[in-house]
């Protein structure tokens, strides 16, 4: 998706993946939250102190499958910004003194828009497929691809404690 929305320093690829067709992602459901176009927090900290509602929408098929999880656990959400740039290799972020490669950030722009969020359940309404989590710095209706248990003693790297910055 090449658009005019370029900055000094940004480098696009020669193609866009948003045109090879390599896989397919199912949805398995959607985001609640009270973010648009234009009015949207830039991470998770920023949304956490704005404030929610937010919410975990699972279509139905898929509602088995948060069985186990529990109120106050922490989860990993992924999900799909469709509407960010695909076509961007290194960007020029106003927070960043240099332009950076995509894969060092956290920016939506990216060859495959999925991003990961780490949240606090709230509430579960299984039968219902919804999720109350404490924060999301996605679009209203941002499609859902999955849902994770987040895990100390998998998702940290070894050396790390939870709470240690490096």
């Amino acid at each position: 998706m090449t658009d005019e929305r370029k900055r000094e320093g940004d480098v696009a690829l020669t193609f866009d993946p948003g045109h090879v067709l390599d896989g397919t992602v199912a949805f398995i459901g959607h985001l609640s939250t009270p973010w648009q176009q234009g009015h949207c927090p830039k991470n998770l900290t920023e949304a956490r102190s704005l404030g929610g509602p937010f919410h975990a929408h699972v279509k139905q098929a898929y509602r088995d499958g948060l069985a186990g999880l529990g109120v106050g656990a922490p989860v990993i959400l992924l999900y799909w910004m469709g509407s960010a740039r695909r076509d961007l290799i290194l960007q020029a972020p106003a927070h960043k003194p240099a332009p950076t490669g995509t894969f060092a950030l956290r920016s939506p722009a990216r060859p495959n828009p999925i991003a990961l969020a780490v949240v606090r359940l709230l509430a579960i309404d299984a039968a219902a497929g919804v999720l109350t989590i404490d924060s999301c710095d996605a679009f209203d209706g941002t499609p859902l691809i999955d849902i994770k248990p987040w895990l100390p003693g998998v998702d940290l790297p070894p050396g790390f404690a939870v709470g240690s910055t490096a």
